[in-house]
This record gives structure tokens, C-alpha cells and sequence, in this order.
């Protein structure tokens, strides 16, 4: 979807400016939702397209006055409502009414190293051979859709040579609404900087994306 998330190539939002020597956590209350976040994400409820689309919805003007966690916690809060965990007024009121829906597991502190190690793979097999090869030139397809998608907004529309056959995985379009993991092979696509940026733009500079195969179209 386009939304305040996207915001690649966007003008008005000033440089970007690394923090030197980030800590991981700039309060405490971020490292709880961070473990709120991978603790609820281990119910088995939602998948992680889903939650990506959650925080892909929240309003542009409380999205972008937000601090990352904050982002972040919003958006459980809402994929906890949706599946039945919590009502909005318990949210509001922090105290349980109801018996919420039973998570499918419950992630206990000595499951969490192991858990975090494995990670969540996906990588699936997909029914098809690559419809594309190494050193093709492709074209992004236009989309503007109203669901979660992972073809960026300054990379639609756009012409760039096939440089890497990553594998085939998840398709997150379909996966972020139940529709399904419908694998498909992933392209690492480069483009030129003027097919990008246009007239101006640092002839030198080359940005590359992964693509979904179905973003694709052949030139």
C-alpha cells in the first residue's frame, strides 16, 4: 500500500542522520515492546506480513509523530483487538473484562533463545522455474494497491537489469491477508540512478531492490 511508511525518495523530510553509537534501546519501556511484540508474535495468531500491514495502516500524521517502538505497539494493539485477544476497552483501561481467545502457544522465557536463533525462515519452494535469468532487463509493473505490498514506491514503473536469483519465498502481498504463503522467486533487480531519480540525478549511483517475481515484467 502507499502509506507514510514508504517513504523512499520523498522530499521534506530532511537528511538522514545515523546516531552515533545507537544504543539498541533508548528507554526501558522499549525493550518490554520489543518483548511484547515477539512474545504476542508467538501466539501463532498473525504472521508477520500482517503485522508489517498493521503498522502500514496507522493514520500519516500519528505514523510519523512516533518513535519506532511506538510504531511498533501500536500496532499490536491492533492485531490483538482483530484476533480477540483484548477489546478496545480493556486496551483503554487496562484491566480484563473477558476471557480473550486462546493463543495457539505461549512463548516461555526458557524457549526464548532458541526461538530468536531460528528465527522465522521463508523460504519455501515454488512450483515453477525462475521465469527470469541473470543479466535480463525487466521492468516493475505500477502498482498502487490498497494491501500490503513490498515493491517501494520510487521503484515502480522502472527498468533495471536482473542481478541475482535469491531463491523463491513467502509472497508477503498475499500472506499479509490469509491468502496464503503462494511462494514465488525473489530477483535482486539494479537500477541506474537517472532511471530512478531522473534528470539530475548522480550518474554514478546505482540502487537495488529484491523483487517479487510478480512485480516483474520482461523488456
Amino acid at each position: 500500500m502507499n502509506g507514510p511508511h514508504d517513504l523512499g525518495g520523498q522530499m521534506g523530510f530532511g537528511p538522514i542522520a545515523p546516531e552515533p553509537h545507537e544504543p539498541y534501546f533508548h528507554a526501558e519501556w522499549e525493550k518490554r515492546a520489543l518483548g511484547l511484540t515477539l512474545s504476542c508474535g508467538a501466539f501463532g495468531a498473525w504472521t508477520i506480513d500482517e503485522s508489517r500491514h498493521a503498522r502500514e495502516n496507522i493514520p500519516p500524521a500519528a505514523y510519523l509523530s512516533a518513535s519506532y517502538y511506538e510504531i511498533w505497539i501500536r500496532a499490536l494493539e491492533t492485531l490483538l483487538a482483530r484476533h480477540g485477544f483484548v477489546t478496545p476497552d480493556e486496551l483503554k483501561t487496562g484491566r480484563l473484562e473477558t476471557p480473550g481467545a486462546p493463543p495457539k502457544r505461549v512463548l516461555t522465557a526458557d524457549m526464548v533463545a532458541g526461538v530468536l536463533a531460528r528465527g522465522g525462515p521463508c523460504d519455501r519452494p515454488a512450483e515453477a522455474a525462475p521465469r527470469f535469468v541473470v543479466g535480463q532487463m525487466v521492468r516493475t509493473k505500477n502498482l498502487n494497491p490498497a494491501t500490503h505490498t513490498r515493491l517501494p514506491r520510487y521503484a515502480r514503473a522502472k527498468t533495471g537489469m536482473i542481478e541475482a536469483v535469491q531463491g523463491s519465498f513467502v509472497f508477503p502481498d498475499d500472506n499479509a491477508h490469509s491468502r496464503g504463503e503462494n511462494p514465488q522467486w525473489v530477483y535482486t533487480v539494479v537500477f541506474d540512478g537517472p532511471e530512478i531519480w531522473g534528470e539530475g540525478s548522480d550518474p554514478t549511483l546505482s540502487v537495488s531492490i529484491d523483487a517479487w517475481e510478480s512485480y516483474l515484467e520482461p523488456v
